[in-house]
């Protein structure tokens, strides 16, 4: 979620865990238009992994939640974390502020675990929020998002692996954007398929999976994106209210393709992950 308060599901922890086993896992549900296939869904806890996922190389899921904020960066004022991305072993979080916040920040932790912050300083008109960040396959550009309906997604230099930044942290100014052909809402987060193909997951009323063609690689100036729907993610609860999606990824080595959806009610303490597999190739 990217408004700028608080999430208001936050719950007493032991009520998340016993409302989160008595969820399971969640059935197969049907096949999605779009050029892919339903296969499969699973549930994780919305305190940890409500905010976002990205798979790590073993085929395993990196998750993110309200409760995965370290205490040093809720301490420095970082109250909310997006949806993160791996790439070739490097693990990068987008963190946002509160309402009178002029910054926002990526955090990259390496694969010995070290960590490091990159602030980037809000530019004229720029939203606070930092809904996601996702990594270009060359790990040269990380691609994110603010909120509401935008015409336009922004382009950073990937912290740390791209040697145009500090390397240990630093500045992060913006290299350009992703001008969209047609406005998108709310997006949660976004991951690259290819060089130049994205998938985005919106938490519009009719929770779009949507795709993002790229009229070239990025290169640090200015693309355009040809926005597409490919398919809306299924709301499907005990619980009636207000479905809210999350984290999308795609794990190139397994040609697999998740999104994250939240229950509503008292059931928003289970995050459910819908599995996707192509159609052809």
């Amino acid at each position: 979620m990217t408004a700028t308060v608080p999430r208001r599901r936050v719950v007493a922890t032991l009520l998340a865990t016993a409302a989160f086993a008595a969820v399971g896992t969640a059935t197969a549900h049907a096949d999605s238009p779009g050029g892919w296939v339903g296969n499969g869904s699973s549930t994780v806890n919305s305190l940890t992994g409500g905010e976002g996922i990205a798979s790590r190389a073993d085929g395993s899921l990196l998750t993110r939640g309200l409760g995965s904020i370290p205490l040093r960066l809720r301490v420095a004022g970082w109250n909310h974390v997006g949806d993160p991305d791996i790439a070739g072993g490097y693990v990068f979080d987008a963190y946002q502020g509160g309402d009178s916040a002029t910054s926002k920040m990526f955090e990259v932790t390496t694969p010995a675990g070290k960590t490091y912050d990159y602030t980037h300083q809000l530019d004229a008109g720029e939203l606070l929020n930092n809904s996601f960040a996702t990594v270009s396959p060359d790990a040269q550009w990380l691609v994110a998002g603010e909120w509401g309906t935008v015409g336009r997604l922004q382009v950073f230099p990937a912290p740390l692996t791209n040697p145009a930044t500090p390397a240990t942290g630093g500045a992060l100014p913006q290299a350009g954007q992703i001008t969209l052909d047609r406005a998108v809402s709310d997006i949660q987060g976004c991951d690259f398929v290819s060089g130049t193909r994205l998938v985005c997951v919106s938490d519009d009323a009719a929770k779009d999976v949507l795709q993002v063609d790229l009229q070239h690689p990025l290169d640090g100036g200015a693309v355009t994106g040809q926005v597409s729907t490919l398919f809306q993610v299924p709301r499907s609860s005990i619980c009636s209210g207000t479905f809210e999606t999350e984290g999308i990824d795609y794990d190139a080595h397994a040609h697999a393709l998740r999104v994250e959806i939240v229950s509503p009610g008292v059931c928003e303490v289970a995050t459910t992950v819908y599995a996707y597999r192509p159609t052809t190739g």
